[in-house]
């Protein structure tokens, strides 16, 4: 529902036919960058995506300071906070392959993120198992680069730009770690589920595990197994979110534009409503890309905030009973 003056739009799904007026002691309403929205904590989730350590753990080489990374400091210092004060639901959605998916997987999927290669001796010897989380080992590339001067073989390459050296795609083993205290671990095979590369980070794993032992609505770990976790006829996050009943999802993760995107927009079309917490996303492309999806998102497939207004939202909500 849609009010003119001031321009607010009321995604609390009121039933008819009375359409009764949103209580404040009950609903938080949100600035966006376009016009305010009122939603109901208990029809609605925060959708943290693939907030793994294949995708921003400084112990494969992704920078503390990096967008992913920003994005889970305010994820751990303001909105799951202000999520869990006021009773909304927080769902973790995750790349978590079987074995099975992994052999009924299309080219499409795996040619994002490598081929098979075969490694020479010599490189096997120096292979890094640090992916960046587009599936591109994007330190490796720059390694080989430096080394030639600037210029890369192509041979050295497989079809789509990666290192024939260094990465093998979707279910390979991406070898050992060391972690930050000097231990070594099993990276795993990428992004199966129940490995050390699938896990989330330990702060973000330990804030997961507390929303675990919340007596209402407890954090729930879904899996999946496309960029999008929404996609196709029904997935085991849109039969989670039609069960409970939840109707407005806020997006946070990475990437913006892809993973964190893919799903909004499948999210959109299927009939939830949207909103994007545009801090509280990060991603390794370039600058436009996440300016597109705020941009289409704003205008088109539902809102943008932040999380300091989301924060605000619900200090309002809880000041107000």
């Amino acid at each position: 529902m849609h009010s003119a003056s001031p321009p607010t739009f009321d995604l609390t799904r009121p039933p008819p036919p009375s359409y009764a007026e949103p209580s404040p002691k009950s609903t938080i309403k949100l600035s966006t960058t376009t016009s305010s929205v009122i939603i109901s904590p208990s029809l609605t989730a925060l959708v943290i995506i693939d907030m793994q350590n294949f995708f921003i753990s400084t112990c494969l080489g992704r920078p503390a300071d990096g967008a992913g990374n920003l994005a889970g400091r305010r994820l751990l210092d303001i909105a799951i906070p202000a999520a869990r004060k006021a009773g909304i639901r927080v769902i973790w959605l995750n790349w978590g392959l079987t074995n099975e998916e992994i052999e009924n997987m299309p080219a499409s999927t795996r040619r994002a993120f490598g081929f098979e290669a075969a490694l020479n001796k010599a490189a096997s010897e120096r292979a890094a198992p640090a992916v960046d989380a587009h599936g591109v080992n994007q330190s490796a590339a720059e390694l080989i680069t430096n080394e030639k001067n600037g210029k890369t073989d192509l041979t050295e390459l497989t079809e789509n730009g990666k290192p024939k050296r260094l990465y093998q795609g979707l279910g390979s083993d991406i070898g050992p770690v060391v972690l930050e205290d000097g231990t070594t671990v099993d990276g795993g095979k990428l992004l199966m589920r129940n490995t050390w590369n699938a896990a989330l980070p330990p702060a973000l794993d330990k804030s997961y595990k507390e929303g675990q032992k919340i007596d209402h609505n407890p954090d729930i770990w879904i899996h999946k197994n496309r960029m999008s976790g929404l996609w196709g006829s029904g997935t085991p996050c849109t039969d989670f979110l039609e069960k409970e009943g939840i109707k407005t999802l806020l997006f946070a993760g990475v990437n913006t534009d892809q993973c964190v995107g893919g799903s909004l927009q499948d999210a959109f079309t299927k009939g939830w409503d949207c909103i994007l917490l545009r801090d509280a996303c990060g991603t390794t492309s370039p600058t436009f890309a996440s300016e597109m999806v705020e941009w289409n998102c704003a205008r088109t497939w539902g809102f943008v905030t932040d999380c300091a207004k989301l924060e605000k939202g619900v200090e309002d909500m809880l000041s107000a009973k």
